[in-house]
């Protein structure tokens, strides 16, 4: 089993920057990819930036150029730095990893609690 905590998610000003940490927690040692996604009301959850276990990274489109992925060597926090925000930015965001195993429970994605950012015009 993987616990995810999310933090750093808040109210900010078009224009500027929020910094959200993903801390994990059981069986790390597992952990390959992590992630993140966001989810707006009314909206399908998609895919914000992703980074493997190799550190290759993903981003989407909206988001390039913008948000930063980034994770430490022991592979237990993800870091999503947020630049330049964007009313459109506005959404809760989730934490993802994904284990090379299954759990007890045959489980091999987790996802965090979210965390809430919403940008003002």
């Amino acid at each position: 089993q993987v616990q995810l905590v999310e933090s750093g998610g808040g109210l900010v000003q078009a224009g500027g920057s929020l910094r959200l940490s993903c801390a994990a927690s059981g069986s790390i040692f597992f952990i390959n990819d992590m992630g993140w996604y966001r989810q707006a009301p009314g909206a399908p959850r998609e895919l914000v930036a992703s980074i493997t276990g190799a550190d290759n990274t993903n981003y989407a489109d909206s988001v390039k150029g913008r948000f930063t992925i980034s994770r430490d060597n022991a592979k237990n926090t993800v870091v999503l730095q947020m630049d330049s925000l964007r009313p459109e930015d506005t959404a809760v965001y989730y934490c993802n990893a994904r284990t090379t195993v299954v759990d007890a429970s045959g489980i091999d994605d987790f996802w965090g609690q979210g965390t809430q950012v919403t940008v003002s015009s």
